[in-house]
Parts: structure tokens; sequence; C-alpha cells
């Protein structure tokens, strides 16, 4: 078990530098990789809830160092955040599983990589600011996908930003990086309300020591040294292991 439990960290930790460099918490990655340990017994609940608060930890590192470096545009981010916050708390109280929405999650996360990658590797592009009325859907459909599958909702916020042209690479990591936070929290808070919250600090601890580390590196890296097409691969690498992920589920 403690030879697991080191592994574990060292994986957590790989994962967090990983997605803290495009601005996300990681916590489609930490769920691949606690599905892969003996913790893959737990409950999805418990699941659930430990990737939340790792991705606490680590979206609040990324935020601060994309916003210090000037990247953050609030009128980019609030509409999002106030749409997905109720909607991430409704997601954390219920929970649902199925074949066909992994199957069609992992379809989307391929997709989206396959798009992402298509775009040229220009560092700056022009972009125009969504509308409330554009963004707000958009905020509360993430929220409720985050708030039931357990994630910050990165994995899809980022995408959409990029593909509509609604913000740079920079500029969407530091908005995903708030949104993941306040999703989290959200579905945390659902948790809670439904009386399903069941944190083993004793185990989180040491998670938490070794994504904050991996979130310090990754995000100073990716808010201060990377170019916008670095961010942009980076970002396809996550969306690709976001959906090897979903699909070994599957398989498994």
């Amino acid at each position: 078990m403690q030879l697991e439990l080191i592994l574990i960290c060292i994986a957590l930790l790989v994962v967090a530098t990983l997605y803290s460099s495009v601005g996300h918490g990681g916590g489609s990655g930490y769920l691949a990789v606690l599905s892969l340990s003996s913790f893959a017994m737990m409950e999805a609940a418990w699941l659930k809830q430990h990737a939340w608060s790792l991705n606490l930890v680590v979206a609040a590192i990324a935020f601060y160092h994309y916003h210090r470096a000037g990247h953050h545009v609030p009128k980019l981010t609030i509409p999002f955040i106030a749409a997905s916050v109720p909607f991430a708390v409704l997601g954390g109280y219920i929970l649902v599983e199925g074949v066909i929405y992994d199957t069609l999650l992992s379809f989307a996360l391929v997709w989206a990589a396959w798009r992402l990658f298509s775009i040229g590797d220009e560092d700056s592009f022009d972009v125009a600011l969504p509308k409330t009325r554009v963004a707000a859907p958009v905020g509360g459909a993430i929220g409720l996908a985050s708030g039931v599958i357990g994630v910050g909702g990165g994995i899809f916020l980022t995408p959409i930003l990029l593909l509509k042209r609604w913000a740079t690479p920079k500029t969407a990591a530091a908005t995903s990086a708030l949104f993941i936070w306040v999703n989290s929290l959200g579905g945390l808070a659902g948790a809670a309300a439904s009386g399903q919250l069941d944190l083993d600090y004793a185990i989180l601890l040491p998670f938490v020591g070794a994504v904050l580390l991996g979130g310090f590196i990754g995000s100073r890296y990716g808010a201060v040294s990377a170019p916008q097409s670095v961010i942009r691969r980076l970002l396809v690498a996550v969306l690709l292991i976001a959906a090897l992920k979903r699909i070994a589920e599957l398989v498994m």
C-alpha cells in the first residue's frame, strides 16, 4: 500500500504539471490515475469528491499564475461562471453513470482535440468576446456536466473558447482555471447538500502535496514561458488523455 501510494503521488504530480500548464485542474486525469489503482473499488461519489478537492488546489495555482501574467479577462469569465455554479451544484447532488454517456463524451473529447490540432500555429489571432446570452447557456451546460462526472469543466470550456475564437490560448487558460475552481467547489457543495460528502483526509493530504508541486511547475511554465501555440498543443494532449481514460473505462 505504501509503494502504491508513492506511485500514485508521482502520477498525480505528472498529471497536475501537464494539466495546469493549460490552466486546467486535472480532474479527469486524477480520476484516471485513481481508477487504475486499488482506489478504483471506491464509490464514484468518493472518486469525484477527491478529484474536485485536488482541482481546487491546482486550479487556484494556475489562475494565480495566468492572472499575474496578465492573461485574465474578467468580462470573458464572469458570464460562464455565473451560469455554471448552480448547475455544478445540481450535478454534484445527483449521480449519473452509463456506457452511452461515456461513449459520447469520449467522441466529443477526441473531436475537440482534432479540431484544435487543425488550427494553425499562429501565436495570436483576432478574438471577439461572446455575448452574455450566448455564454450563459454554454456555462450552465458545462457546469452540469462537470458536476455529474466529477471534473471542473476545463476540458469542455477551453476547446469551445478557442474554436469559437472567443479567447487566445492563454486567455482561455486563465478563464478555465477560475471556472474549474468554482465548479469544483460547487460540486463539493452539492455532494455535501445531498449527504454524500466523504473525504479521506489521510489519503487526500499526500495527494495535495503532489499536485501542489506539479501545479506550480506546470502553470508557471504555461503562463510565463510557453508560446500560445505550445499551450494549444498541450491542450490537445490533455484532451486525448482524457478521452483515452474514458475509452479505457468502457473497454475494461
